[in-house]
């Protein structure tokens, strides 16, 4: 069984930090990409990060702004993303999701991902 299973969401404070980390089991982790969503209420699901296991590379959606960082741990199958200056409009369900780095997926493409977790939720006030 595929599964991801998101933790580390919470409450934090204007300027605050979270380590976000998504658990990996049932796929071969090192051949596939893994990312970071975010959806708040009312707004569309965008990409927040991604990693290509397979190469190493990492990319950053907009709203990482320089303040966010996703790493993986090879040992125990795991990537995390560590948030720092967070901000109220970083207020958002956050999940993890994998692909099959197939031709021409798109790493900020939710519709290319098939393994999805639950979300994890993070508030964040003023």
């Amino acid at each position: 069984q595929e599964q991801l299973v998101e933790s580390g969401g919470g409450f934090v404070q204007y300027g605050g930090s979270l380590r976000l980390s998504c658990a990996t089991s049932g796929f071969r982790f090192d051949s596939y990409a893994i990312a970071w969503f975010r959806q708040a209420p009312g707004k569309e699901r965008v990409g927040v990060s991604c990693h290509r296991v397979y190469t190493g590379d990492t990319f950053y959606g907009p709203p990482a702004k320089g303040r966010f960082t996703m790493f993986r741990d090879s040992v125990d199958k795991s990537v995390h993303l560590e948030m720092k200056n967070l901000e109220p409009e970083d207020t958002a369900v956050y999940y993890c999701a994998a692909t099959v780095p197939f031709s021409d997926y798109d790493c900020w493409n939710a519709a290319d991902f098939g393994i999805w977790g639950q979300g994890t939720q993070v508030t964040v006030s003023s």
